[in-house]
């Protein structure tokens, strides 16, 4: 039995979404009623959000591997129309994080970040395009108002910078202005276009380490995660409600722009950082 909700009836990809926020996100818009075409670079954790969904009585179905693939966006947005005949809501939100000071960041840890959090966006939209542009018009002949969302995920570090992250935060920033020149552009195919800007959410990537910390694999690369003890502690302080954010509640703020009740709001990021500036 299909379930009913706020969603019931559309169609989602969220990227990244076989772990952490990704995977709220996925959890949530079924919940609701979204049928899911999820992601991950790796087929283990999607099998997993894949089952908790349908644990749920949702439809989903995965189109995994890197965000980054130049040929990505095509086979994410196949993978919709195939399975579910459209497209409802696009979450653009893999993604990961490798810093360092200016002065010993290389070419490789520039490009990589830029790609992920920008290019692959990108790619997934104009992929998206015909599509949308063609049920759009096809509804207007009809005389119907249906609206599509797209949220893209930014951070704090792109709308106020951070030491150590000027790959990072250029391409958050970056995801923004995107967000704001595609709500232009779509606006005529009533489409919403926003961003959320996360500050601390506690994830595998923030979570307290000790020493020299923990890596993760990205396509061969090991990268450094975690954040130590101390500065997570200090972090924390600076919160005005007192914690890091939970993936729930990093989720719940982009159901925010899914839902019907944000129809007449476009082009704006949302920074959800527990009130920290």
């Amino acid at each position: 039995m299909a379930i009913e909700g706020k969603l019931a009836g559309k169609v989602a990809l969220v990227t990244g979404s076989g772990r952490g926020i990704g995977r709220e996100i996925a959890l949530k818009l079924a919940r609701e009623g979204a049928a899911l075409v999820i992601n991950d670079l790796d087929p283990a954790p999607a099998e997993e959000t894949l089952a908790a969904i349908r644990a749920l009585g949702g439809q989903a179905v995965a189109c995994n591997g890197s965000v980054t693939e130049a040929d990505f966006g095509d086979r994410f947005v196949k993978a919709a129309l195939e399975n579910f005949g459209g497209i409802d809501i696009i979450v653009n939100n893999a993604g990961y994080t490798w810093d360092n000071v200016i002065q010993k960041m290389t070419d490789e840890q520039w490009y990589a970040i830029i790609d992920v959090h920008m290019t692959a966006p990108f790619r997934i939209l104009r992929a998206a395009a015909d599509f949308i542009r063609e049920a759009a018009k096809k509804e207007a002949a009809e005389g119907r108002e249906v609206f599509r969302k797209v949220v893209n995920i930014s951070s704090t570090s792109g709308v106020f910078g951070n030491a150590g992250q000027a790959n990072y935060s250029a391409a958050k920033a970056g995801i923004s202005g995107m967000t704001r020149a595609l709500a232009k552009e779509w606006g005529r195919y009533k489409v919403n276009v926003n961003a959320v800007a996360f500050g601390l959410i506690m994830t595998r990537l923030t979570e307290a380490v000790a020493g020299a910390g923990a890596t993760i694999d990205i396509e061969g690369r090991e990268i450094k995660v975690g954040v130590r003890p101390e500065a997570l502690k200090n972090a924390e302080a600076t919160i005005p409600l007192g914690r890091g954010g939970r993936p729930e509640e990093a989720a719940g703020s982009v159901y925010l722009f899914c839902i019907p009740e944000s129809n007449y709001v476009t082009g704006q990021t949302l920074v959800v950082a527990g009130g920290r500036p």
